[in-house]
């Protein structure tokens, strides 16, 4: 599995969900949306809750 820089707490299936279709670091969830996101199978509303909150951490947000 490509390592990605997400917190445990979104879950195993979300991260390697999200790693698969290239997004591995915070920079990479800014060219996104929340929406496009979801459509992910194995992404749900905790993982984009608690990726949401990280990205604000960072100073950072989805793509509109």
């Amino acid at each position: 599995m490509t390592e990605s820089e997400f917190p445990r707490g979104i879950g195993k299936v979300a991260t390697r969900e999200l790693t698969s279709h290239g997004y591995t670091t915070y920079s990479h969830l800014t060219e996104v949306s929340a929406k496009q996101l979801l459509a992910i199978h194995g992404i749900g509303p905790k993982s984009i809750r608690i990726l949401g909150e990280e990205l604000a951490a960072r100073g950072l947000a989805f793509a509109d």
